[in-house]
């Protein structure tokens, strides 16, 4: 299935049913009268996040997606059934926004949660409702409302623990591989990843969901190569492992140029938690090691680990440095969440100070 994490989408409510005009002519009813319903309500534009997608793939083949229009009313004071929702289906992670791209209208984190985008509109009354002791025979009936409409774009962005980031082939998808069940196409020749790929990851008796991000390449902020339009998936991690491939010569180079992708793009990536590490060891040998290493580190300003996606070297390193640093983050959350909570006085837990039966 092709990864698609945009997509532009046309949504229009349904219309409200017209009211009718209708009289009773019985035979033996006395006094007949206005018996004209009303029209029933346009469908409402919801969208529903569920669990099973990972992709927008389908809203590639299908862009327009219009609400039911209300029946029409009819006589013996019948309303008309309201018409059916229009429900678009998108996957955790999705980001609604208007058609400028910018303005968001909902941020969908978590299965079940709904959104009305747009409201039907309401049905016109039949003549039934016009009747009055001066207007006992009205002949009017209104016209249904119609219902509103919109371009919207849907954004997906991936909900992960830790993303990895680096140039094209640093062997991140190499190390996804090694720690994961996922499989993304690795081979002995170089190319870079296209979409973004996740995996969940076991170690200690703790699991946590690892993206691998495609390879940034220096001006990628200016749209050069793949451009950024893939760090969005990786905002929402606590921690990015950055690998830098040990068998290139200029490693501070390569990781000052994803660095100042990451700070150009914004959206807080810059302020997280990152390890740094120094990949494909195993093709290097002791000296060259220990001065890339040492240039890396240079670099970083922090300490740099050794590993080897493709032997196993210190991957477990790395792992174990993820849940230390998701645990630190969700420490920061439970602090920074207690610190809202009202004041409370030590001899009387759950009550605010001052408070007097």
């Amino acid at each position: 299935m092709k990864f698609l994490d945009q997509a532009k989408v046309y949504v229009r409510a349904g219309n409200g049913g017209a009211g009718a005009i209708a009289f009773r002519r019985e035979k033996f009813v006395e006094f007949g009268g206005p018996n004209g319903g009303n029209g029933g309500r346009g469908g409402d534009v919801v969208i529903e996040c569920v669990d099973g997608l990972n992709t927008l793939i389908d809203y590639r083949y299908q862009q327009h997606f219009k609400a039911g229009t209300g029946q029409h009313g009819m006589g013996s004071n019948r309303t008309g059934a309201d018409g059916d929702d229009a429900v678009l289906k998108v996957p955790v992670g999705t980001q609604v926004f208007e058609d400028d791209n910018e303005t968001l209208i909902a941020d969908f984190t978590q299965v079940g949660q709904r959104h009305v985008l747009l409201r039907g509109g309401n049905g016109g009354f039949g003549n039934a409702h016009f009747k009055s002791s001066t207007n006992q025979a009205p002949r009017r009936a209104n016209p249904g409302l119609e219902g509103e409409e919109k371009w919207l774009w849907l954004r997906l962005k991936l909900i992960a623990d830790a993303g990895l980031v680096g140039l094209p082939n640093a062997g991140k998808s190499t190390f996804l591989s090694a720690v994961s069940a996922a499989r993304p196409k690795i081979a002995d020749y170089p190319f870079t990843t296209l979409h973004p790929g996740l995996g969940v990851v076991k170690v200690s008796g703790r699991d946590f969901v690892l993206a691998d991000i495609p390879g940034l390449i220096e001006g990628a902020s200016e749209g050069a190569g793949l451009g950024d339009r893939f760090l969005g998936h990786v905002e929402r991690c606590a921690v990015l492992v950055h690998l830098v491939d040990g068998t290139q010569e200029d490693v501070a180079g390569a990781y000052r140029t994803v660095r100042g992708e990451l700070d150009a793009y914004g959206g807080g990536l810059a302020g997280k938690e990152e390890i740094v590490a120094l990949n494909k060891a195993d093709a290097l040998d002791e000296d060259t090691r220990a001065e890339r290493v040492a240039a890396l580190a240079a670099a970083s300003g922090g300490e740099v680990l050794t590993i080897s996606g493709a032997s196993g070297e210190n991957v477990d390193t790395v792992l174990y440095g993820i849940i230390a640093a998701l645990d630190h983050d969700r420490e920061n959350q439970a602090r920074s969440s207690g610190a809202e909570r009202p004041a409370t006085t030590p001899d009387a837990p759950g009550k605010s100070e001052g408070w007097t039966p």
